[in-house]
């Protein structure tokens, strides 16, 4: 594995729908299971969560933090509420700081315009535009980047409130956008449909709402440990020192396709246009997936790969792998017993997922499981699909499992 792996998005206990149990010291201990270098903070626009930081965090003096052996970068996710057109939208934002202390001066900006109290991935009321602008006021090192850019609800490029262009959100203040994160639900591959993309280095994030998460999602960077070498190589779309993603399969996504999952409908992009838009169970709208506005907004047919496009990886979690093989369910002792015992022998989870030499690999588990990891390599996997905020299902040895296995549906959360 490359030196460093990053993952910037992800939030704590503050936030809605969060597990209780994320303290700087569970994320700190996750990390190192998964092999991860670089965390964000996520968050640290709720009050409770930035003093724990700042109580808790050394100060490596590079625009980093650290907690025992763990690494840092100051982040947060906030929501902008604004009208544009006639209409309302709703868009997610990343905030990457190189301190707390700036941090804390932007909280204090950001508070005229919402309760940072209520959660920590607050709602603002400003537009996307003025965020950028206060932000950059306040730290011009700052950046800020549309977060999982494609999903149907809270993002740029989404159904429900999005933009179609990147200079539609954010006027004036477009030339200051360096980055988009693609979301669980799409990859790089995806956007490269897009000429007008580009320009933009892609990010890959966790979102983690609980420490187990981390790493579903990351970027692999070659490059000294610091927030202006990490920023620098993502502004530069530099591949000697921003050398790749790791990704979900975006077919596990939530919002990959279409659908209705109140009345169980998943729909390609050409059946959802030939029923209307309406789900045939119910009669309403069909929720219009990242697939379908990828295909929408695109000017370049599948496969295309622009010049300096980055590298990528897909993975599936290791703890859905084991699940597969042994045929139980995720959160059960058998998986948690064999998950530590393998990243135990071979070092961290994304070690055992994408560079463990096969011999090493076989020494250190069964066949079955060494031969669900080598599949997953090689993209041998099935998917079901994910829509309307049903995440996709992914089978590994579905085609000679026995049956206990092949009745186990795994759900990335």
């Amino acid at each position: 594995m490359p030196e460093l792996v990053a993952d910037f998005h992800l939030h704590s206990r503050y936030s809605r729908a969060c597990s209780k149990d994320l303290s700087v010291a569970e994320l700190a201990k996750w990390a190192k299971l998964k092999g991860i270098t670089v965390l964000g903070t996520g968050d640290f626009t709720h009050p409770l969560w930035w003093q724990e930081l700042s109580e808790t965090l050394r100060d490596t003096g590079r625009g980093l933090y650290e907690f025992q052996g763990v690494h840092f970068m100051v982040t947060t996710e906030v929501n902008t509420l604004f009208y544009k057109g006639g209409r309302a939208h709703q868009i997610h934002h990343l905030i990457f700081l190189p301190s707390l202390e700036a941090a804390q001066r932007l909280n204090a900006e950001l508070a005229n315009f919402g309760d940072l109290s209520l959660d920590g991935r607050p709602m603002l009321k400003m537009e996307a535009w003025r965020l950028v602008e206060i932000v950059l006021g306040i730290e011009p090192r700052a950046m800020v980047i549309p977060a999982h850019a494609w999903t149907p609800h809270f993002s740029i490029f989404g159904s429900n409130s999005g933009f179609d262009s990147v200079a539609e959100c954010f006027e004036q203040q477009a030339r200051h956008i360096h980055a988009l994160e693609t979301g669980l639900s799409s990859d790089p591959a995806m956007n490269w449909r897009l000429s007008a993309l580009d320009r933009y280095a892609l990010i890959s994030n966790s979102d983690a709402h609980s420490a187990r998460r981390l790493g579903r999602e990351a970027n692999v960077f070659d490059c000294e440990l610091s927030y202006e070498a990490i920023t620098g190589a993502i502004k530069a779309k530099d591949p000697a020192r921003f050398r790749s993603t790791i990704e979900f399969f975006p077919e596990e996504g939530k919002y990959h396709l279409d659908g209705h999952r109140f009345c169980k409908v998943r729909t390609t992009p050409a059946e959802t246009k030939a029923k209307q838009y309406r789900c045939p169970v119910c009669g309403r709208k069909l929720t219009v997936g990242v697939m379908h506005r990828v295909d929408d907004l695109a000017d370049r047919p599948e496969g295309s790969v622009p010049a300096r496009a980055l590298p990528f990886k897909r993975t599936v979690p290791l703890e859905e792998i084991l699940a597969d093989v042994l045929g139980v369910g995720v959160g059960t002792q058998a998986v948690e017993r064999e998950y530590h015992q393998l990243v135990y022998k071979c070092g961290s989870e994304l070690r055992v997922l994408l560079a463990v030499p096969e011999s090493e690999l076989r020494a250190a588990t069964s066949p079955r499981i060494a031969d669900a990891v080598l599949r997953m390599r090689q993209g041998r996997v099935r998917v079901e699909p994910g829509y309307d905020g049903e995440y996709g299902v992914v089978k590994i040895l579905a085609d000679d499992a026995p049956a206990a296995a092949q009745e186990e549906q795994l759900t990335l959360f």
